[in-house]
């Protein structure tokens, strides 16, 4: 993707790496404003973003990171999840860099990549406070759970909203994206 002020780059990096932490405390800041309390307390660690447990990416622009986003798997059939899943997290572009369809091909990035690790479907969650957040899902094919098959650590918060996709329909959709 050409831009104006140069070519956008996806990169995989560690979650530890630091513009991955630098970007996570952004979007931790934005849950704060949009939610109250202190941000996204789903616990994650480094390792469930290293392959083959899932990747972590960053887009750059001129060095710069811009926006960020992951997946992590899940093996066991527990607190929602289905075995197999591809489970996508911290998707977050920078103010200045929204509107330039960054979450789309990050979001597009994880699913070949979740879909060539093996992955059988792409599972998130988000909230009522995201309709951005909410309509760029649906967009790209996902489709909202009902209450009784909500997962993850937010499944019981009445705004909580949890998506899933097939990823045979990622594969379609994404073409030959890759990281």
């Amino acid at each position: 993707m050409e831009t104006r002020a140069g070519k956008i780059t996806i990169r995989p990096v560690r979650y530890d790496h630091p513009d991955a932490v630098r970007l996570d405390g952004l979007v931790q800041q934005e849950y704060v404003r949009r939610y109250g309390g202190e941000g996204d307390m789903t616990p994650l660690d480094p390792e469930m973003f290293t392959p083959p447990n899932g990747t972590y990416l960053i887009a750059y622009e001129d060095g710069r990171a811009l926006a960020t986003g992951g997946w992590r798997a899940h093996d066991v059939a527990a607190d929602g999840y289905a075995a197999g899943d591809a489970e996508v997290k911290r998707m977050f572009v920078l103010p200045e860099a929204r509107g330039r369809g960054l979450a789309r091909r990050i979001l597009a990035a994880l699913e070949a990549d979740a879909q060539a690790a093996g992955r059988s479907r792409m599972v998130l969650s988000t909230g009522s406070e995201q309709p951005e957040a909410l309509e760029l899902y649906a967009s790209s094919g996902y489709a909202l759970v009902e209450k009784a098959e909500k997962f993850g650590h937010y499944r019981a918060y009445e705004g909580s909203r949890c998506m899933v996709k097939p990823l045979a329909e990622a594969a379609t959709a994404a073409g030959t994206c890759s990281v």
